[in-house]
């Protein structure tokens, strides 16, 4: 009993649930209503953004190699500029818009997977360029001025109540969820992520297609952070190059604190989904405090380097 209570507690996401929970008890002592449901249904809403993204990024770094996609934010800027463009402002182009969205970083994140499985150049390297390459494109394609509007419909779904007060983006956040944990633990092509990301050797060995693999999820790390880009502009209204800057970090540390290891190999979407929902919390605890954002930040970047520490770490790296 002893045993499986220290289980409990040492589980990931039994302590990001639990990080969550006093942080929504933090907030709600410093802002009487900050626990109130119209406002955590704010706070879930700024979440999913995250939480989205966030997806690719688990895949790729469950992947192993030091798999961490640096793109994801301009792929996210990308994205926003293209649906904003492609929408501007119409409903019945925003079919156009989720297939720009998605479907140009999806491809670019193919280019990104083959230059690292084809060409072996490390994925920090390799990303990092590529962010480079997309920013330079956006700067000529918008002549850096915002460009582009989100439809009425897509504001509406990403803002305002569609069912039981709940806003559309939310539904679609737990719809990815679920087909994550579906694709991560009961299909063929997850257990080939866990098993190239615990020994990439050893999987070629049994018959995985190892370079396939990992250049598709590269291309899925694209492909969510596009949809979020389209999310972002119907949250905000409209679009500019810098928009998906701020999610490049957090992304990769909702995926830490979640519990999946950056060796590769052993961690979930789930979560991933509880490290999104403490990261959007801290933030707005840390902004009802009425700090300069300057405070803010030195208090983000120590509280994230404690939580990293408590149990974001793996108990023994693989090699």
């Amino acid at each position: 009993m002893t045993r499986s209570l220290r289980t409990i507690v040492a589980d990931p996401l039994f302590l990001a649930l639990c990080a969550a929970a006093g942080l929504l008890a933090i907030g709600e002592i410093l802002s009487p209503g900050f626990a109130r449901g119209s406002q955590i249904v704010s706070l879930l809403t700024v979440a999913a953004i995250l939480g989205i993204v966030a997806a690719g990024q688990n895949l790729v770094i469950l992947g192993g190699r030091e798999g961490i996609d640096l793109s994801v934010g301009a792929m996210i800027s990308l994205g926003a500029v293209l649906a904003g463009n492609v929408m501007n402002g119409s409903n019945a182009a925003l079919p156009f818009a989720i297939l720009a969205a998605a479907g140009v970083p999806f491809l670019i994140g193919l280019v990104n997977g083959c230059g690292i499985t084809l060409l072996r150049i490390p994925p920090l390297v390799m990303t990092l360029g590529m962010t480079a390459v997309i920013q330079g494109a956006l700067v000529v394609y918008s002549q850096g001025v915002p460009s582009g509007s989100a439809a009425p419909a897509l504001s509406a779904f990403v803002n305002r109540p569609l069912i039981f007060g709940i806003p559309g983006i939310l539904f679609v956040w737990a719809a990815i969820a679920v087909l994550m944990l579906f694709m991560l633990r009961r299909t063929r092509f997850g257990f080939s992520v866990y098993a190239i990301g615990s020994n990439e050797r050893a999987a070629a060995l049994t018959g995985i297609p190892v370079p396939a693999v990992r250049i598709l999820l590269y291309g899925l790390s694209g492909f969510f952070a596009g949809l979020t880009g389209l999310f972002v502009i119907g949250y905000t209204g409209t679009s500019f190059i810098s928009v998906g800057n701020q999610y490049v970090l957090p992304s990769i540390i909702a995926v830490v604190i979640g519990g999946t290891s950056l060796a590769g190999g052993t961690g979930g979407y789930l979560g991933t989904v509880a490290g999104a929902v403490v990261l959007t919390l801290l933030q707005s605890v840390l902004i009802t405090l009425n700090l300069d954002v300057w405070a803010r930040q030195i208090i983000f970047g120590l509280t994230l380097l404690a939580l990293l520490l408590l149990y974001g770490r793996q108990r023994a790296l693989r090699v």
